[in-house]
């Protein structure tokens, strides 16, 4: 079990070094000079000169990605070509509300999702099947930012329910903070839940048709029992992997949750940086999003052992 945890661990490394290269190599590439963009309109070609000297843009790509990456693993992600602030300050003081956002929606989807399968397929062919399935559909077919609109339009604007934008910390109160999340963790769980549901059901169709689950029927075993206890065990790791990959889903839809809905989180920092071609801040986000994606799949894959023994071996 150590063992395959640690050389799980260790395989993260060589990816991150991977994904750091291609974040700094695709905006290295990218169309625009980030001297242009901090020195402004006005700047002479001697000063944008000046300033990519002390930028180390003159340097050969190596010499750059080394110096950008000595940097990161110090804590340096660089300072915004915009305000001047360090990119880290900026993450901190938008992580909040991304972390209220996609938290929320993870508990939402999950808790949804997994009855609703259950269910689903307990009931095959039936009623309930059928909407599950036509659910998922929807819930992939419909994007992000029309249903955000919609539900704002419905909750927002139509029955005064829910505001339309803005965020209270959990600092202010559980409700105030639960008020403004709600429509949109709907909105990006939508998605999420279609995939959980979709996934969980195919593979819980293929575990209730075991011997082992027509045995526990045989012996007059009650349903919750058998569904919760012997079907959604044995069903557990292709739900728990969707549920990792799934996190991707979250990440990128959080960046369009969040322009909707005016929610100040790091969603919503990356798009504004992508306007202004703050290049550091970009990177940064960029790499902040990779590098939780990663993390997540590693802590998924190191559930594993403990959902199926036979993985260990």
């Amino acid at each position: 079990m150590l063992m395959l945890s640690a050389r799980r661990i260790l395989m993260t490394i060589p990816v991150m070094f991977i994904v750091a290269l291609i974040v700094f190599g695709l905006l290295y590439l990218a169309p625009g000079d980030p001297a242009v963009v901090f020195a402004g309109d006005q700047a002479t070609p001697e000063q944008i000169a000046a300033i990519r000297s002390r930028m180390g843009l003159d340097q050969p790509f190596f010499i750059q990605f080394v110096t950008w990456l000595w940097n990161i693993l110090h804590g340096d992600l660089g300072r915004s070509l915009v305000s001047n602030v360090p990119v880290t300050q900026l993450i901190a003081q938008r992580i909040g509300p991304t972390l209220s956002l996609t938290t929320l929606t993870l508990v939402f989807s999950v808790l949804t999702a997994v009855p609703l399968s259950l269910f689903a397929a307990w009931q095959r062919g039936k009623l309930i099947d059928r909407a599950v399935m036509l659910m998922g559909v929807a819930g992939f077919s419909i994007p992000v930012f029309v249903l955000a609109y919609c539900l704002s339009y419905i909750f927002a604007v139509e029955l005064r329910w829910l505001p339309v934008q803005g965020y209270k910390p959990l600092s202010a109160g559980i409700w105030p903070w639960l008020r403004g999340l709600l429509l949109p963790a709907l909105a990006l769980g939508s998605g999420y839940v279609a995939l959980i549901s979709r996934i969980g059901r195919a593979s819980l169709v293929e575990v209730l048709q075991q011997d082992y689950i027509r045995t526990a029927r045989a012996k007059g075993g009650a349903t919750v029992t058998i569904l919760f206890r012997h079907a959604l065990k044995n069903a557990a790791v292709p739900i728990v992997t969707v549920v990792g990959l799934g996190i991707g889903l979250l990440i990128g839809g959080a960046v369009v949750t969040e322009t909707v809905f005016a929610l100040p989180g790091i969603g919503r920092l990356a798009a504004d940086a992508i306007l202004r071609r703050d290049y550091p801040v970009i990177q940064g986000v960029v790499l902040l999003f990779s590098f939780s994606y990663m993390l997540i799949n590693l802590l998924v894959d190191l559930i594993y052992p403990f959902l199926d023994p036979r993985i260990r071996h």
